[in-house]
């Protein structure tokens, strides 16, 4: 019976879904290479480049997952008119994203994440951009496009915050209001402990650490310790459900009501966890 549930889920409700994802979003470069020997000009590995792979990250990543499960998808955000756009814009577009509610503007920058890789292990990252708050008038861009989507018609709206500065007090309060007054489902992805901001939610997906910060204690990632900070949580903000992602032991939803489920993870090996609380 599950089985089945989750199969017609996945073959026919998703496609029929539409979802606004609004956030920091991001381009996600990873150079991988071979490493034999270090080099004479510093004391520093050489890395002799194999390959190089672009794909999207923050918020375009939560987009790109959803586009991928052939939802319809419209995203909003910043970015900048940089070298690193035109790469945005083209990854944008094969994976088949609406990105009508971004703004490429010359005083941004389009934030990069550059992951240098050698042998399959992380030897460095470095960070193009320039985190600041959004100015009025891009908010008030971002604000009218999702009224319109939502008046067109909204299964969900996905707040991806990496603390980059579309996700103010402000803008979240006007996003969660017209939300509610279209009876929109939301979902926050937090960042910092301060989630009152994030009043009126449906779900929350913080991971463990997240979630220690949030209540002002380690939280061990055990079922008991989980479901006790998650109830901490809905105590204090106004949210309908916690859904505490728990690494190798898989996910924990916690409700208003106190219904309580446990999904275990099938663990993978990988090279890189960038993403995976996007992708949940």
């Amino acid at each position: 019976m599950v089985t089945q549930t989750i199969n017609d889920f996945l073959t026919t409700k998703l496609p029929e879904l539409s979802i606004a994802v609004i956030g920091d979003i991001m381009v996600d470069r990873y150079v991988f290479g071979d490493v034999g020997r270090i080099s004479p000009e510093a004391p520093v590995p050489v890395n002799r480049v194999t390959d190089i792979r672009e794909v999207l990250g923050g918020a375009a990543n939560v987009a790109s997952n959803l586009a991928n499960l052939d939802c319809h998808v419209f995203l909003a955000g910043l970015a900048g008119n940089d070298e690193h756009s035109p790469l945005l814009q083209r990854l944008l577009k094969e994976n088949g994203i609406d990105d009508s509610g971004v703004l490429y503007e010359d005083s941004r920058h389009t934030t990069t994440k550059m992951r240098i890789l050698g042998a399959r292990q992380q030897m460095l990252r470095l960070d193009f951009e320039e985190p600041r708050d959004i100015a009025k008038g891009e908010a008030k861009h971002i604000i009218t496009w999702l009224e319109e989507k939502a008046k067109m018609g909204l299964d969900g709206i996905v707040i991806s915050d990496y603390g980059k500065g579309v996700c103010t007090p402000q803008m979240l309060e006007t996003i969660l209001s017209i939300a509610r007054e279209y009876n929109i489902t939301t979902i926050v992805d937090p960042k910092g402990n301060d989630w009152t901001k994030y009043n009126g939610a449906t779900f929350i997906t913080p991971n463990v650490k997240e979630l220690s910060e949030r209540v002002g204690y380690a939280v061990a990632n055990t079922d008991e310790a989980i479901v006790k900070a998650a109830k901490n949580v809905l105590t204090t903000v106004q949210l309908d459900y916690v859904v505490a992602t728990r690494s190798a032991k898989g996910i924990t939803v916690v409700g208003r009501t106190g219904k309580i489920w446990h999904s275990q993870a099938t663990q993978q090996e990988v090279f890189d966890v960038s993403g995976a609380g996007d992708t949940v």
